[in-house]
């Protein structure tokens, strides 16, 4: 089998630092992955590429590949099954031939029961990148009318933004998974979960599917009864207000609460203020409300 220069893939020194191993894996990775590269050798290359930084990354695996390095091999030269035994310190079988989807070389170099490093070791495996994870925030409007939301994340250390549908009535802690969204990886990308969180509303309390909200009456439109205008999820509805009506009654619009196709209800509760007095006609009024209700207990 051949022998692979797992530096010369990446383009950096044998005394590079893990970071900047990482940030070339990243800078390559990202140019020749088979979804957005148009190079005729982009697979081949970005599986070489991950290959070369699943030996480097991790210090156990790129200090063993240093060690048959130093025998001399450089790229192409063939290397004998003994070379992993009596230099590197390695078993060789011939039956761990490409279990573990890399090449001969590094399968045999690191690969699991008979043919890993002395002493043990585990097969490492081709894998889909890492999963992405953010909190998209929406205003309770926008998450009971759904509709497209602009996203932006840092994927592979550089800004991405996509338009996301999001369904109608979507609640709180809902996940929306955007499919190859993710890091890239050796085998294929990882997906991108958006975790739904809900604002807080200036009028409206969300409890479950329901909706909770105060109305605020004059005393003479709780006393005398009428219709009052109370916004709401589904624009601003109309409500009947009974004669004699009293602060801390709830009524309820049944059915426009928070959701899609079983929307709850819109909870109401009312309360009662009575406006502060600007001028002396107000002021008169008052007075004569005052004398009107002379007889009248108002207090337990």
């Amino acid at each position: 089998m051949k022998f692979k220069d797992y530096y010369d893939v990446l383009g950096v020194t044998e005394s590079a630092t893990a970071d900047e191993i990482k940030t070339a894996y990243r800078k390559l990775a990202r140019k020749f992955h088979p979804d957005v590269s148009k190079e005729k050798d982009a697979e081949e290359r970005f599986k070489g590429i991950n290959e070369a930084y699943e030996a480097l990354k991790d210090p156990e695996k790129r200090q063993a590949y240093d060690q048959l390095k130093r025998q001399g091999f450089r790229t192409g030269d063939e290397v004998p099954p003994g070379g992993f035994g009596g230099g590197g310190g390695f078993d060789f079988d011939p039956a761990d031939l490409n279990s573990g989807g890399f090449s001969d070389f590094f399968e045999h170099l690191f690969g699991g029961a008979r043919g890993g490093p002395r002493g043990g070791g585990r097969r490492p495996s081709p894998r889909r990148g890492r999963d992405l994870e953010m909190r998209l925030n929406l205003s309770l409007e926008q998450a009971h009318q759904g509709g497209k939301q602009r996203v932006s994340f840092v994927r592979d250390g550089e800004q991405k933004t996509l338009e996301v549908k999001i369904p109608a009535g979507v609640p709180e802690g809902q996940q929306i998974r955007l499919a190859g969204q993710g890091e890239l990886g050796p085998n294929g990308s990882g997906d991108l979960l958006l975790v739904i969180g809900l604002d807080p509303h200036p009028q409206f309390t969300l409890d479950g599917r329901n909706i909770q909200s105060k109305l605020v009456l004059a005393p003479w439109e709780a006393a005398l009864g009428g219709e009052v205008d109370v916004p709401t999820l589904h624009g601003t509805l109309g409500m009947k207000i009974a004669a004699g009506t009293r602060s801390g009654q709830k009524l309820r619009l049944k059915g426009k609460g928070f959701g899609a196709d079983t929307p709850g209800d819109h909870i109401v509760q009312i309360e009662v203020q009575a406006p502060g007095v600007d001028t002396d006609a107000q002021r008169k009024a008052y007075q004569e409300l005052a004398e009107a209700f002379r007889d009248v207990k108002v207090r337990p």
